[in-house]
């Protein structure tokens, strides 16, 4: 029988149960003579556990929301090829067209092959990029053909590829450094997580081809320590290429040598700041360094370094396989190729999205994401993590490239795109990110260190309903001070939030300020209870559930909340059964 299953086992699906469902297929596999495999994630992180069922090569089924209890039925539908047996585990079309209208080349392995298998990276083509750059083509070569594929870097900055590489390979000096950013820090984001995860052979021969393009025999993987079995994956990658002869010394007999090392990290934000993810991996305190000079002169250890993000190296080997001009035919004029998003927050179908460059937000929000979950109405969607900004309704028809949503004053960033709806209140949004990007500022420079914890105190009286006339214009004199003073491009940005909630959604700003009111009815402090006497029914429940006896009244008449002692908890909402609790 050459019948496989095959379990997504990335992040996402063992924490909704993948590994109970792989052992519970192991079990039943030993008995009714089919095969059990593992795969990453494939991105439909909204469906997991996801069990792909395989004959030799081709896709027979695709199982979604599996349990540990399903296993009988898929055992069934194997051994007997009976479809009803497994129909109310099948991915519906909807939920199909999350992957069908996606173009993949970063993502194209992951959820397909094994993670642990070097054998099944090969088999799909894997280190052929490698070898083709090792036997036919010179460094500048290299070079050259990313450059003609217009790929810029994918960690946020969007600088060009070709043009830091090469800024390396012509710096003074034998000793170079190549290093990969996957100190994946922004809330939300899980792209790099997501490809070490599913496809860390790939990231490897990324790497190789940029060594050798820049002339680096020593290479990095700077990785958060949060992500374990990323790390842990991408250890034993490492380990079976090097077995190979595709890393360490004299690779592959053309005298071309680079080692790979992993470095975890503690998880500081700042160290996603390519200097200050350089101090980090020298021992020290990851604070970010004066530019000039740039890593590209002046990096790990002083000497020449590039560094580029896990999805920009992803990309390289396509590139090199196919052709910079294939590259480039995907995107826009100025933004070249596909971008990796993950989709997360008020959305039906959250995951991983990869997408050419050029469609809208509408697009990858309502047509691959399905739109707003539960009902809701769409409100904004924050891009580009704590850096980046909230795009408001109006705005869903800009396109995904560089320049774009750079005019909606938030940023392409690495990736994330969390869909708020009108439950959503933009200034606690703001407050949120303030709250981080204060937490996570190292201290270096004082505009960041005081400014940002100064926006969070007025935002925090804001949502607390102690606003005051003139806050909103202390928020812009202080966002200007930062973007003018702050040392690096984290602190540069960490306004971004809050302007980009003034611009947008400003009257809600005034509301909170002027009327004491949070139109989303987000902020508890300025929550108002009433009780609507026409549907109230005198059933008293509301007034048993009130933790500070609050709500007066007589058994079938209707009752009243005093706010004075009330607290806004909601738990007369919660308990009434006619309606009668309303919010203000």
């Amino acid at each position: 029988m050459s019948i496989r299953a095959v379990v997504g086992e990335g992040s996402c699906g063992i924490a909704a149960g993948a590994h109970s469902v792989y052992n519970a297929l192991k079990a039943s596999a030993s008995e009714n003579g089919f095969a059990v495999g593992i795969t990453g994630c494939i991105g439909m992180c909204f469906a997991e556990p996801i069990v792909d069922i395989y004959d030799g090569a081709r896709l027979l089924k695709r199982l979604v929301r599996v349990s540990a209890d399903d296993v009988h039925a898929i055992t069934e539908f194997i051994v007997s090829g009976d479809p009803s047996a497994v129909g109310h585990l099948e991915i519906t079309s909807a939920e199909s067209a999350f992957l069908n209208k996606q173009t993949r080349i970063a993502l194209r392995h992951c959820g397909i092959i094994d993670p642990e298998s070097i054998a099944d990276y090969k088999e799909a083509g894997g280190y052929g990029a490698l070898k083709k750059v090792l036997a036919e083509m010179t460094p500048e070569e290299v070079i050259e053909e990313i450059k003609i594929s217009g790929l810029a870097g994918r960690g946020g900055a969007g600088f060009p590829t070709w043009f830091k590489w090469n800024a390396a390979r012509n710096a003074d000096g034998d000793e170079k450094y190549l290093i990969c950013n996957a100190d994946e820090g922004d809330p939300g984001a899980f792209m790099d997580r997501a490809v070490i995860e599913s496809d860390p052979h790939m990231l490897i021969e990324g790497m190789l081809i940029a060594a050798y393009a820049i002339g680096a025999k020593d290479a990095f993987v700077y990785v958060r320590a949060e992500y374990p079995l990323a790390v842990e994956r991408l250890k034993k990658a490492i380990a079976d290429a090097e077995a190979q002869h595709f890393v360490g010394d004299n690779i592959l007999g053309t005298g071309f040598c680079c080692r790979i090392r992993i470095k975890a990290g503690a998880g500081a934000f700042v160290c996603g700041e390519e200097t200050a993810l350089i101090e980090s991996l020298e021992g020290k305190r990851g604070m970010p360094r004066l530019k000039p000079p740039f890593p590209a002169q002046s990096g790990y250890k002083n000497k020449p370094s590039n560094i580029n993000n896990v999805e920009t190296f992803a990309n390289v080997s396509y590139i090199i396989e196919k052709g910079g001009v294939n590259f480039a035919s995907l995107g826009t004029e100025g933004s070249k190729g596909t971008k990796v998003f993950a989709l997360t927050g008020k959305i039906k179908r959250g995951g991983l999205v990869e997408i050419p460059m050029g469609l809208t937000l509408r697009d990858v929000i309502f047509d691959i994401g399905g739109g707003v979950r539960d009902g809701g109405e769409f409100k904004a969607v924050q891009m580009g993590g704590p850096s980046g900004g909230c795009i408001p309704a109006e705005k869903l028809d800009t396109p995904i490239d560089y320049k774009a949503l750079a005019a909606t004053g938030a940023i392409m960033g690495s990736g994330g795109m969390v869909v708020t709806d009108s439950s959503t209140c933009m200034v606690n949004m703001a407050r949120f990110f303030l709250d981080f990007t204060k937490k996570e500022s190292c201290g270096k420079c004082v505009h960041c260190r005081i400014g940002t914890s100064r926006m969070f105190e007025i935002l925090t009286r804001i949502t607390e309903g102690m606003g005051e006339d003139g806050d909103i214009e202390k928020l812009e004199e202080l966002c200007d001070g930062i973007k003018a003073g702050a040392l690096c491009g984290l602190g540069q940005t960490a306004p971004n939030p809050v302007l980009t909630t003034l611009r947008y959604f400003r009257a809600e700003y005034e509301a909170h300020i002027k009327e004491k009111r949070c139109p989303a009815g987000e902020c508890a402090a300025l929550r108002r209870y009433t009780i609507n006497a026409d549907k109230c029914r005198g059933c008293t429940l509301c007034a048993k559930k009130c933790p500070v006896g609050a709500i007066n009244g007589e058994v079938k008449k209707a009752h009243v909340i005093d706010n004075e002692k009330c607290i806004k908890c909601g738990s007369c909402a919660e308990a009434c059964r006619f309606g009668a609790v309303e919010m203000c």
